[in-house]
């Protein structure tokens, strides 16, 4: 929905509570929505602008979910700093900014607005197409996947002490090259590790034939890093990879590309999670080759401005 369809604006502005907002940039966009940032774009009907939107999802006086996009994305990013340290900060968009509004939440939200009715979806005569809805999570697909990956992300830590570097072929045994017949990853499942998992990894098994990958090397993972040098040459679409903070000099990288997402650290390991392995996080060691992608990977990310 390019501009601005002012009666939805209106419907939505007359009495908007704010319950949360989210960036949606090259950068730090919702990877439920997709594997790169036109993808995300696309799937609330956006074009993808080159410095992004801010989502405000809230209710308006009668109880129904609006998703408010505005294009001050400044505005919105110290919003979401300000309420991840703990701080108030009311997040009320001017009406310039609004590039439209659009009936329903593409994500989940926990909360709901004191003294308004319970969230719903805006009726018929309030909204001039379907309302958005999140992405379903309850099975294993993409949305499931992606999401994944971000809390391994997230908790970094617990997942990489479920790892023992022992485990991990010698270097003469290629792992993290991807051809390494020597096998360069283990499994661990999605649902195992001091709660890591959180929801975006539900209906993990926690079960891998650890010894059968070691032996004759992951298809997947080969295909991955493979698919991955690639973007080295051939850069993908704008957020396919991207680089966020990281402890000491390094980095944390996220990758997606068709089935597969990849989280890693440049000083340290990789994680793949694939479609076809439902619930699977599959660690891949440094190796000779692991490093050098990593380093190329985080060269020609997008980072947060």
């Amino acid at each position: 929905m390019a501009g601005t369809d002012e009666d939805a604006v209106a419907a939505a502005d007359d009495a908007l509570y704010v319950l949360t907002a989210v960036l949606l940039t090259p950068a730090k966009f919702p990877s439920v929505l997709g594997d790169d940032y036109p993808e995300a774009c696309a799937a609330l009907g956006l074009p993808p602008l080159a410095d992004g939107y801010g989502l405000v999802l809230g209710q308006d006086g009668d109880g129904a979910r609006w998703t408010v996009v505005v294009d001050d994305v400044s505005l919105v990013a110290v919003a979401v700093a300000s309420w991840d340290c703990g701080m108030e900060y009311d997040l009320s968009p001017d009406e310039r900014t609004v590039v439209t509004a659009l009936p329903g939440w593409p994500l989940a939200v926990a909360v709901a607005a004191p003294g308004v009715p319970l969230p719903h979806d805006p009726g018929p005569e309030s909204a001039d197409q379907p309302a958005l809805c999140p992405p379903d999570t309850t099975v294993w697909g993409p949305a499931q996947r992606r999401l994944g990956a971000d809390e391994i992300a997230l908790q970094w830590t617990q997942w990489r002490e479920q790892i023992d570097d022992a485990e991990f072929p010698a270097p003469d045994g290629g792992a993290g090259s991807a051809g390494g017949a020597g096998g360069e990853d283990g499994r661990a499942g999605a649902s195992g590790g001091a709660g890591a998992q959180a929801d975006a990894t539900d209906g993990a098994d926690g079960t891998g034939d650890r010894a059968d990958a070691e032996s004759s090397g992951h298809s997947g993972v080969r295909r991955v890093l493979a698919e991955a040098r690639a973007y080295v040459d051939t850069p993908p679409p704008l957020g396919r990879v991207r680089s966020s903070f990281a402890p000491g000099d390094a980095r944390t990288l996220r990758a997606d590309g068709p089935g597969w997402s990849l989280v890693a650290r440049t000083d340290d390991i990789a994680f793949i999670l694939l479609d076809d392995e439902p619930g699977e996080v599959l660690p891949v060691g440094r190796g000779p080759s692991l490093p050098g992608l990593l380093e190329a990977l985080d060269k020609m990310a997008v980072r947060p401005s």
